[in-house]
């Protein structure tokens, strides 16, 4: 104890009980500009960054409350669960890992499907969530993409997918590759009945889910600044032995190249993709 906290005492305590009067998750900083930003006025912003505009990651249930009128939506294929069939272990079982992620997310895999409406349209669509195991796609989230495309084709509504993952799942090895081909299969079944899929990239996507369903779309759009690609930058750069430009695999670099079709603000997705719908049905 110093001079000043036995002069004035209450200086050594009231920093702690200050701080213990501020609710866990009132206060965010931004991941681009550290900007301390306050998560009610947030939400109202969708999750973008008022200061620099940059597009926070979201969940998948958040994407379909801003996605769906009213946020209301009826899930497609929840009770699926994830089996181990290669007793995969590396620090952790592949049964603890996917235990923990069900806890921290509260969803039961890294892939959300359901159906709703879309300003009065009925649609499909499906949502990564990243937080599930870096949303990596393993058998159950290829066979809910896959249930998702059916139901879409029974319903003959547009399949809607806001794509984001690490790419594929190495606790299921080639059990998660084979879900590349099942899904890109299904999305053909879908274009053979002549109903669009929409495919929308969000930071960040790559392997597996960006070199399948993620970039099949009859339309590909991508958020602002997303990176998307197969390989990440230090391996490219490792295994080529060049330098790469500043901006590589950011969703402009793709645009630019060709690669995607559109960038769209997050605020601007959901009249986007109705104005989509709105021209096709014409």
């Amino acid at each position: 104890m110093n001079w000043l906290t036995r002069l004035i005492p209450s200086i050594g305590k009231s920093s702690s009980k200050s701080k213990s009067k501020i609710p866990d998750g009132v206060w965010t900083s931004c991941p681009s500009c550290e900007s301390a930003l306050y998560q009610p006025e947030l939400q109202k912003t969708l999750y973008v960054c008022p200061k620099c505009d940059h597009h926070l990651r979201i969940g998948a249930r958040t994407r379909f409350n801003i996605f769906f009128d009213n946020g209301n939506f009826t899930e497609i294929a929840s009770n699926i669960e994830t089996k181990d069939p290669l007793g995969f272990k590396d620090v952790k079982g592949y049964p603890a890992r996917i235990k923990e992620a069900k806890r921290n997310t509260g969803e039961n895999e890294a892939l959300l499907v359901g159906f709703g409406k879309l300003d009065g349209r009925l649609v499909t669509a499906a949502a990564f969530e990243f937080k599930f195991m870096g949303g990596s796609m393993g058998s159950v989230v290829g066979e809910k993409f896959v249930q998702g495309i059916e139901q879409a084709i029974e319903r003959s509504t547009p399949f809607i997918c806001f794509s984001t993952s690490g790419g594929a799942r190495m606790q299921e090895s080639m059990v998660s590759l084979m879900q590349m081909a099942k899904t890109s299969a299904a999305i053909q079944k879908l274009k053979s009945e002549k109903l669009p899929y929409i495919s929308v990239m969000v930071d960040p996507i790559f392997g597996g889910v960006s070199a399948s369903l993620a970039m099949l779309g009859d339309i590909n759009i991508a958020e602002p600044k997303a990176f998307v690609g197969f390989a990440g930058r230090r391996v490219i750069e490792q295994t080529v032995r060049v330098e790469l430009p500043e901006d590589f695999q950011k969703s402009e670099f793709l645009l630019e190249h060709g690669a995607i079709d559109m960038i769209v603000h997050r605020s601007e997705i959901r009249n986007k993709i109705i104005g989509i719908l709105d021209k096709i049905s014409k």
